[in-house]
Order: structure tokens, then C-alpha cells, then sequence
């Protein structure tokens, strides 16, 4: 029954995580309804969010192969034709800072201070986030993306702290808002993720203070469940985008939200 638990927990992970309905809320909210231990396990926390990490990495592959390989070709070569991607890759870093930032002062006193009824309030917030866009479809490309607009996008990012406040919905939130369009949109949403999830993986494992050599198994599995949820969800949430249906979201989220906040 416990490996069991991590599996369906690994599954929530990853299916939630590319959707912008807050994956740390829903464990928040699977937590106080099943009264799970599993979750108070920081090691477990670690190995989801990698298997998710790795799952983002593998979809944007080629992207993020490109941008690496023109990034460092600009340095050396000083060649217009790498700028691009050169220019985009700083613009990732600088949409990086504001929530690493914000994270470093404020989200132990988040993690700390929250209940499930304030991540109700949350979903409703993601909910009104995600409704205020369903009409916007703006015109920039990623050769466009200024860097206020990447500050603008980061500080969205950063409410993404606060569980109930979907991190994928708050940029692409900010993105929308600053006039790139949905494909755009989506791309930067995820190309944000993946240092911030870098960054939080490497601080875990150098917090890791328990020996994790008794639930290896469990926390491998809860993975490998994590990383193919999330690969398949993400898949999906693109889908999704491109036909402008964002709108299904914000009528989930607000139903979870007055759930959670009257029933839990």
C-alpha cells in the first residue's frame, strides 16, 4: 500500500506539474485528505520533481540543444546568425531571477505559514488569473521578448511560490499580458522552468541529511511515474493552448478552489 502511495503521488506530480492548475496544491490538498506521511518526506519531493524536470527537458530537447550550442557559437564567433538564441538564453536567465530571488527570502515562511483553506483562495486567484487571457493572443516571438517583458513574466513566475498559484499558469499569465503570442507563450513558460527546477534539485540533494538507501525503490518508481505523467500532460496542456481553451482551467481551478476552501 505505501508503494502504491508513492506511485499515485507521482502521478499527481506529473500530470499536474505542466498544467496550470499548481501541482504543489494539489498535494497540499491530496495531504490533508489522506493524511499521507509521504508528503512531509523532502527526498520524495527531490525525486518527483527531477523525474518532472527530466520529462520538460526531453520534450524541449532539440530547443534547448540550440539555444546551448548558439549561445556559446555567439561568444566565440560573434556570428549574427547565433544571436538569436544567444539573446534568448539571457532573456530565460533574467525571467529566472525574480522568482530565485523572492524564493530565497520567503518560501520556508510559505511553506510554514500556509493551510489548505489559503491554497482554496489560491486556486480561485489561478482560476481569475487564467480567465482575464482567454480572449488575448498577442504578436511577439521569442526574437521579440524585451527584457522588461522577461522581468514582467519572472515576477508572475515568483506568485507560483504560494502553493494553489500554478506556476505554468502565472507566466503564461505574464506572458500573454506582455503580448507574446500562445506558442511563444508556452515555449518561455517552460524554458523558465527548467533553471529553477535545476537550481531547487542541486539545494535539495545538498540538504538531503537522511539516508535514502530503504526507499530508493519507491522514490525511483514515483519517478519514473513522474517523469512519464509529465511528459504526456505537457504534451497535452500544448495541445491545449493552441486552440486557445484556457478557459477549462480557470472553471476547474475555481471549482477546486471553493472545494478545498468549504469542504477541507
Amino acid at each position: 500500500m505505501k508503494l502504491l502511495s508513492y506511485i499515485i503521488l507521482g502521478i499527481i506530480q506529473g500530470f499536474t506539474e505542466p498544467l496550470p492548475i499548481s501541482s504543489s496544491g494539489h498535494l497540499m490538498i491530496f495531504k490533508k485528505m489522506f493524511k499521507t506521511e509521504i508528503l512531509n518526506d523532502m527526498n520524495f519531493e527531490i525525486f518527483v520533481n527531477f523525474g518532472s524536470l527530466i520529462a520538460i527537458i526531453f520534450l524541449y530537447k532539440n530547443e534547448i540543444k540550440d539555444i546551448i550550442k548558439d549561445f556559446f557559437l555567439y561568444i566565440k564567433t560573434k556570428d549574427k546568425k547565433h544571436y538569436n538564441n544567444f539573446r534568448y538564453s539571457y532573456l530565460i536567465i533574467i525571467g529566472t531571477i525574480p522568482a530565485a530571488i523572492i524564493g530565497i527570502f520567503l518560501k520556508d515562511f510559505i511553506e510554514n505559514n500556509f493551510t489548505v483553506k489559503i491554497v482554496g483562495l489560491m486556486f480561485i486567484i489561478t482560476s481569475l488569473l487564467l480567465y482575464s487571457i482567454k480572449d488575448i493572443n498577442g504578436f511577439k516571438n521569442k526574437n521579440e521578448i524585451s527584457i522588461l517583458d522577461s522581468i514582467k513574466i519572472g515576477l508572475f513566475q515568483s506568485l507560483a511560490l504560494i502553493p494553489g498559484i500554478s506556476r505554468s499558469g502565472s507566466t503564461i499569465v505574464g506572458a500573454l499580458k506582455s503580448n507574446l503570442n500562445k506558442e511563444t507563450a508556452l515555449n518561455y513558460s517552460f524554458m523558465l522552468y527548467i533553471p529553477i527546477s535545476i537550481a531547487s534539485f542541486i539545494l535539495g540533494i545538498l540538504d538531503i541529511k537522511s539516508n535514502i538507501s530503504s526507499l530508493f525503490i519507491p522514490y525511483l518508481i514515483s519517478s519514473i511515474m513522474s517523469f512519464i505523467t509529465t511528459y504526456y500532460s505537457a504534451k497535452i496542456f500544448i495541445n491545449i493552448i493552441k486552440k486557445g481553451k484556457l478557459i477549462y482551467f480557470s472553471i476547474y481551478c475555481f471549482l477546486l478552489g471553493i472545494f478545498t476552501y468549504f469542504c477541507l
